[in-house]
Parts: structure tokens; C-alpha cells; sequence
């Protein structure tokens, strides 16, 4: 505690016109004195003595909440201390005295405040290390989010103080005198209470009017606290488990920040399950210039001398010092030391216990709330709802949480794979967002309504997806569709729709479906076709009956060729059918090629082009289809709204349950079935003889040998029946294989599908039949030799068979 003694010096020497000298530390001393510290008398103990007593030490604890907590049920340790705790409440106060006199400018120090059963505790004993066996809290992020989950936060009544004690009632007097009649009007009472109602109501008003106002020009007002709140925090230390740098955690957010972020502002103290130590050093910049190595006394005071903790290394100069001290000094000191040196105590609070319904509900039971500004954010243990809703946070417009903005849902275990749902009550926008699992592979789709032919946007996953379909806008008038990865280099499609001609109930695509006015594809380059033959862009005027195609630009060229054909009828005014006319296709090339011109050509391309735009029309017609196979999908879901559960999770999983059930039946079975082959197997033998007559040395060797004759028998009947059953399986088989041959050329595929599942079945009993087979011959020997030990040691034939065992 050189900063300590360093402070003493400095006190004595500016105090020392008024003859008043401050002690140094008792209790402990991290280094050895020097010769020159001068020896403190009788008289100046005796003095220092009553400085101290005279010093008061606030106790600081807070009552807890006595209907919350029945202390009945808590367990000794909880309700009295131990002789050791009593020490060290002693060592903590002479701590907290020698801290407040040489310190009074600090606050004081949370040392051992009141627990649940009021009774003083010191903090560090407040904590006890446990091992889970949940892997989730083996990290320090996932761990901390288990804890601020689980803690809900409840401002402190002082923001300055850890804890306040509760201000003692003056107790009610029982003479008292009797309060003046009330001599008020009732009616200016009920006139002033109108008259206050009014104010009031003008003045909400007002406050209402100006709330936006007010929100756009709020500005942080200068805090009269700042730097004076207390709040825990929890330093993690650099060094062990590959930490390579301090930081801190929030235990009531769970997010870490740096040593060096501004929002610290000093630090009181610090402790863990082994000691507490005491900043001395200065917080001006906040906590960026903190060296946090807790070996060193003169940064960080501590409470306890035995305990362990890193230790600075000495200089050459301190090593020298010490060897000026003389031999009888350095032995004295260290008994001193010995004496002095205290262990923390055992924690006095339970090992800490998390069942796994506990663990899964994170929350206090399984739901909590947090009230942000302009927003809330509730959440839920999974499977408490019945959809699956784990978490909702909600955005408001006003302070006072009323005018509702947006809403997002985070989902768990959905077997629809619904993850996130972002409401928009503004614009009535509502999106699902989906994990991979989706039967449509959908993967996000933002909607207004769920009725057909609305706006709405769908993306799916194009690797669960044959035809590469990754996102599909739709409106009532038109449809987009953009496509990736496929072989056709097909791109984007868009397809616009024309009114009804039968106006119907139900508009749907299969009994009154959309006429289509216009399709229009594009394309990526192929790199395989010039860039004159390859179509860029597509486009089918159905009514006008017109298709117009516009191909790739060449490279180092500003323009691409376009050609359009004109569809028109196939007879003239004469009856004479039209094939071909030049006026058919208008074409723009920019470099021109014989092939291109033939009417044969445009002929052929008009063909092809027309046989590809029924099949974008019908392309067209699916896809309306899917859309509302999706939109009656989604409402199933919606309302069936099912959870997967884990085949682990015996509890929840009925499937599981069922087949738990069914296994432990098959063993019981199982069970039976060996409890009735270990009967008595000398049973139907013993039944032969009469019951009266007494058992010899012939009938018992008889016995055993009918015994095993019996049983060799049963051994050679049941591998003829394998065998029987072996030559039974090849001779079917064999005649299957030659009706095949005879019959080869005259099969269907049916029948050559058939031969070929009755030939895998076939041998796969073959193989079955030959195995059991093999494995019989193993053991039988084995099982009679298993047998006739039996019989030998069979207590009812044990004293007839030991001449022949």
C-alpha cells in the first residue's frame, strides 16, 4: 500500500504546522520497511487507535423484498456467518476505516452489504465458480446473453449509491390531538377542481402539439450525475483461455466494449471469488490510461495478503534493499506475514443449478420485457407459443409507446421455416423472411394481402429451384420474373396482363385466367453463338401480333441489330395462302449477310418464334398457378402454424416418445423371451420318472444324456430347415433366371423391372439364409459344450455326475 504511505507523507507534511500526524497501514504491508521509516511509539498507537474507532463505516445493504423470497426454505449458510466470515467482516472493516481516513474524498466501499436473509456478506464470498454442463456457457458472448436474459434491470432508488437503507417510520403516537374542522365550501372545491381539470386538459394539449417539435430539437442537456452513477460491470482479463486483451462486459446487454470506450468513467473496485482489490489510481481520462495488472499494489490495493494473485517483478535495487535488512529482521517479518495472511472463506451461497427446461426458458418464467425509448422488445422461450414466437420488437412514433410504427417477429422451430416477419404498419407492408427447408423454397416474400393478382414480391433459393426462378414481382396488371444459372441464358421474364373477358366470382388462373397482352424476355450473351444471331431481348406484342427481337452488341460497337416480324393472315383477299412476304420482317443489321435476307429464313425463325411464344404463355399460366399453389400454402401454414422438434426432445416429441415406448416393449419382450429359455430344461425329462421314487446314479446319467441327445437333435433340425430353406431360395431362383433367358427378347420394361427387384430380394434372403447358416454351425458346437457344463453342475445331478465330470 505504497500510495497509501506515499499519501501519508504528503498529508504529515502539509499538516505539520498543526502537529498532526497520520498513521500509516496496519494490517498489511506489501514490502518490507526501510531502515530510515521512523519507529512509531506507544503513545502514537493509542492515538491512531482512536482516530480509528472515532471514523464511522457505513454499512450498506438493502432489505430485499421479504414477499419474493421465503428465507425459511434457504439453508444455514444464508442466515448466520461462519467465525472465519466473522473475521473477515472485521478485516473488511478495519479495511473500510483505514480507507475512508486516508481517502475521504471517495465514496465508500461496497464490502459486505446485506443478503437475502439481512445478514451481512462480503462480496467476494457472494461468488462461487460452477461448472455447466451446457455448452453454450463455455463462451463468454453466449454465456452473457444467458445471464442479461435472464436479469431484468430496476433502476436504484439513489443513482449515486449501490444500495440505501430504508429511512425507520417514526411509530404513531397514541394521544394526539384532533385535527379543526374542515370549514371549505364543497362547491369552490368542486368549481377549483373543474378549473384544474381544464388547465390540465389545455396543457396536455399543448404538450401533444408541440411533442414532434420538441422530439426535432431535443438535445442532451447537461447531466447533473455524470460520472456519480454507480453500475456493475464484469472485466475480463487478458491472458488465460487466449483473451489477448481486457475487456468489458454488460451484463444487463450482454454486449462487450473496450477498455478504452469513453462511456467509463473510473473504477471504485473490483473483486472475484478470491479477493478485492481497490483502484488507486486517477480516473481523469476515464478508464483509457488504467493498467489493469492486478499484481501491482501501488494501481490496485487489496483487501487479502494469503490469497493468490500475480506479482510484479522486483528491481535490482529492491532485491539489494532487501539483503541490507539483517537475518533475525527477515525472519521476524516473515512470521509477521504468516500471521497476518487470511484465506477467503467458501462461498456461503448454493451451487448454482440449471435444469434444462430452466436453460431453454432463459427468461424469468420464459418471457421478458424491455422498454426502450420509442420502442419495446419482448421476449419469449421457445415453444411457450404455439407459432413459435420467440421474440417481437416494436417501434413507436411517440415517447409514451401509443402510435404503433413497425413490428418485427423472430420464429423458432417452424416447420414452415418461417424466420422473421417485418410489419409495417404505415404502409401495410408485411416480410417473411425464410430459412433454407421451405417446400416452395421460398426464402423471403413481401406482401400487402394475401389474396391473388395483388402486389407482392417472392424470392426463392435458386439451388432448390430447377428453373434457376430466384426472385418474382407480381401486380395486378403485370408479372417479373428474374431467373440465374440457367442453360438457356434466360435472365428476366415480364409479362403484362389484359382485363378479363368474363367477369366471374373467383378470378383465378385455372377457371377464368388473365389474357396476355405482352411477354418480354431477356437474355444473357452466349458466348458460343456471334453476337448478331444471339437474342438479347425478346419481346411478344400478342394482340398487335407482332414479336420483335433485339440481339447482343458486338464488341467495340454502339449499336445491335434489331429485327421484328409482323404477323398477319395466312390468306389474301383472292383465297390464296400466304406463306412468306418480304414486308413480314423488318430488319436492322449492322453488318447485313445473305443467309439473313432469305425468306426461308425469316420463315423459319417466324416459325420457331411462334412455337416459343405459346410456350411462354403457358410459362406465364404456371407461373400464375404457382403463385396461388403458394398463396393457399401459406395460408395452411398460417393457420396450422406447426413446430418441429428435435428427436432428442423426449418430452415434446411424440414420434419419439412413441418409438421409446416401442423399444422398451421389444425389450421387455426380449427379456421374456430369455426368462422362458432359461426354464428348467431337465423339466419334461424329470416328468418321465415317478414323483415318489428318488433319483440314482443310472436315471441321473440317463437323464443327462437324453438331455443333450435332445438337444443335439434340435441343433441338426433347425440347420436342415436353414438349409432347406438356403436350396429352397437358390432352386426359385435359378428357375426365374432361366425363364429370363428364355423370355429375354419378348419382355416389356415392366417385366424386366419386376425380374430385377425379384432377383435383389431373391438374393438378399439367399445371403440372409447363408449367413444364419454359417453362424449355426459356429455355435452349436458351442451351445451343447454350454449344455452338458449345465448338467454338470446342475445341484440335482451335481452329486450323481462328479466320478464322470
Amino acid at each position: 500500500m505504497e500510495v497509501l504511505r506515499e499519501k501519508v507523507e504528503e498529508e504529515e507534511a502539509a499538516e505539520r504546522e498543526a502537529r498532526v500526524e497520520y498513521p500509516p497501514r496496519l494490517e498489511k504491508m506489501t514490502k518490507p520497511p526501510r531502515k530510515e521509516t521512523a519507529t512509531l511509539t506507544q503513545e502514537m498507537l493509542r492515538e491512531m487507535e482512536q482516530k480509528l474507532v472515532e471514523i464511522e463505516v457505513p454499512t450498506l445493504g438493502e432489505p430485499p423484498d421479504k414477499d419474493t423470497i421465503d428465507i425459511s426454505t434457504l439453508p444455514l449458510s444464508y442466515k448466520t456467518n461462519t467465525p472465519k466470515e466473522e473475521q473477515l467482516l472485521q478485516v473488511a472493516d478495519n479495511f473500510s476505516s483505514q480507507y475512508s481516513h486516508l481517502c475521504p474524498d471517495r465514496v465508500p466501499l461496497l464490502l459486505h452489504p446485506l443478503n437475502e436473509c439481512q445478514v451481512p456478506k462480503f462480496v467476494s464470498t457472494t461468488l462461487r465458480p460452477t461448472l455447466m454442463a451446457y455448452p453454450d456457457l463455455y463462451n463468454w458472448d453466449s454465456c452473457a446473453q444467458f445471464v442479461s436474459d435472464f436479469l431484468t434491470m430496476v433502476p436504484l432508488p439513489d443513482p449515486i449509491k449501490p444500495v440505501v437503507l430504508e429511512e425507520e417510520k417514526a411509530p404513531c403516537k397514541k394521544y394526539a390531538i384532533r385535527p379543526p374542522r374542515d370549514l371549505s365550501s364543497r362547491f369552490e372545491q368542486e368549481q377549483e377542481m373543474k378549473r384544474q381539470a381544464e388547465l390540465k386538459a389545455a396543457e396536455l394539449k399543448r404538450l401533444r402539439d408541440e411533442e414532434e417539435r420538441l422530439l426535432e430539437a431535443e438535445k442532451m442537456a447537461p447531466d447533473p450525475l455524470h460520472g456519480l452513477r454507480v453500475h456493475a460491470w464484469v472485466l475480463v482479463l487478458s491472458g488465460k483461455r487466449e483473451v489477448p486483451e481486457s475487456f468489458f462486459i454488460d451484463p444487463f446487454t450482454a454486449r462487450s466494449y473496450s477498455t478504452q470506450d469513453e462511456h467509463f468513467l473510473g473504477i471504485e473496485s473490483l473483486w472475484n471469488h478470491k479477493n478485492y482489490w481497490v483502484n488507486m489510481q486517477d480516473c481523469w481520462n476515464g478508464c483509457k490510461n488504467l493498467v489493469f495488472d492486478l499484481g501491482d499494489a501501488v494501481k490496485w490495493e487489496y483487501l487479502l495478503l494469503g490469497t493468490d494473485k500475480p506479482h510484479l517483478s522486483t528491481t535490482d535495487e529492491e532485491e539489494e534493499g532487501v539483503n541490507d535488512y539483517d537475518e533475525d529482521d527477515v525472519e521476524n517479518l516473515g512470521k509477521e506475514d504468516e500471521e497476518k495472511s487470511f484465506d477467503m472463506p467458501h462461498s456461503w451461497v448454493e451451487q448454482i443449478e440449471i435444469s434444462p427446461e430452466a436453460f431453454e426458458s432463459r427468461c424469468p418464467n420464459g418471457q421478458k420485457t424491455i422498454q426502450y425509448k420509442k420502442a419495446k422488445l419482448e421476449k419469449w422461450a421457445p415453444y411457450l407459443h404455439s407459432n413459435g414466437l420467440v421474440c417481437r420488437l416494436s417501434t413507436y412514433r411517440d415517447l409514451e409507446c401509443t402510435d404503433l410504427l413497425e413490428i418485427q417477429q423472430w420464429y423458432r422451430n417452424r416447420e414452415d421455416k418461417l424466420e422473421l416477419r417485418h410489419i409495417n404498419k404505415e404502409t401495410g407492408l408485411n416480410v417473411d423472411y425464410f430459412k433454407p427447408g421451405h417446400p416452395q423454397a421460398l426464402r423471403v416474400h413481401a406482401y400487402k394481402s394475401m389474396l391473388p393478382e395483388n402486389d407482392r414480391v417472392m424470392e426463392f433459393y435458386e439451388s432448390a429451384r430447377v428453373d434457376g426462378l430466384i426472385k418474382r414481382e407480381e401486380t395486378p396488371t403485370t408479372m417479373d420474373e428474374y431467373f440465374l444459372g440457367r442453360s438457356d441464358f434466360l435472365s428476366s421474364r415480364h409479362v403484362k396482363f389484359g382485363p378479363r373477358v368474363k367477369k366471374v366470382a373467383l378470378n383465378s388462373p385455372e377457371s377464368n385466367p388473365r389474357p396476355v397482352v405482352k411477354i418480354t424476355e431477356r437474355f444473357l450473351r452466349n458466348p458460343e453463338k456471334p453476337a448478331d444471331e444471339d437474342v438479347a431481348e425478346r419481346t411478344f406484342l400478342i394482340v398487335e401480333e407482332r414479336i420483335q427481337l433485339r440481339y447482343h452488341c458486338r464488341d467495340e460497337h454502339i449499336t445491335a441489330s434489331k429485327r421484328e416480324f409482323l404477323r398477319r393472315t395466312e390468306v389474301d383477299s383472292k383465297g390464296n395462302k400466304i406463306i412468306m412476304t418480304p414486308d413480314m420482317c423488318i430488319s436492322f443489321e449492322v453488318e447485313p449477310m445473305e443467309h439473313t435476307k432469305k425468306l426461308l429464313y425469316q420463315f423459319e425463325t417466324m416459325m420457331q418464334l411462334k412455337n416459343e411464344e405459346k410456350q411462354c404463355r403457358h410459362q406465364a399460366w404456371e407461373s400464375e398457378l404457382e403463385v396461388l399453389e403458394i398463396l393457399k400454402l401459406r395460408e395452411e401454414e398460417e393457420e396450422a402454424h406447426t413446430l418441429t422438434i428435435s428427436i432428442y426432445d423426449t418430452k415434446r416429441n411424440e414420434k419419439s416418445k412413441e418409438y421409446r415406448e416401442a423399444m422398451e416393449r421389444v425389450m421387455l419382450e426380449e427379456h421374456m423371451r430369455q426368462m422362458e429359455t432359461q426354464l428348467d430344461y431337465l423339466a419334461p425329462f424329470l416328468a418321465q420318472l415317478p414323483a415318489t421314487e428318488k433319483l440314482t446314479r443310472w436315471q441321473a446319467v440317463r437323464l443327462k444324456d437324453e438331455c443333450l441327445s435332445d438337444f443335439k437333435q434340435r441343433l441338426i433340425d433347425k440347420a436342415n430347415l436353414i438349409q432347406a430353406r438356403f436350396e429352397k431360395e437358390t432352386q426359385e431362383l435359378q428357375k426365374k433366371q432361366q425363364w429370363y433367358q428364355e423370355n429375354q427378347m419378348t419382355l416389356t420394361s415392366e417385366d424386366e423391372d419386376l425380374y430385377l427387384s425379384y432377383c435383389s430380394q431373391a438374393m438378399f434372403r439367399i445371403r440372409i439364409l447363408e449367413q444364419r447358416l454359417n453362424r449355426h454351425k459356429e455355435l452349436a458346437p458351442l451351445k451343447y459344450l454350454a449344455l452338458e457344463e449345465k448338467l454338470y453342475k446342475d445341484p440335482r445331478l451335481m452329486e450323481f455326475l462328479k466320478v464322470f465330470a
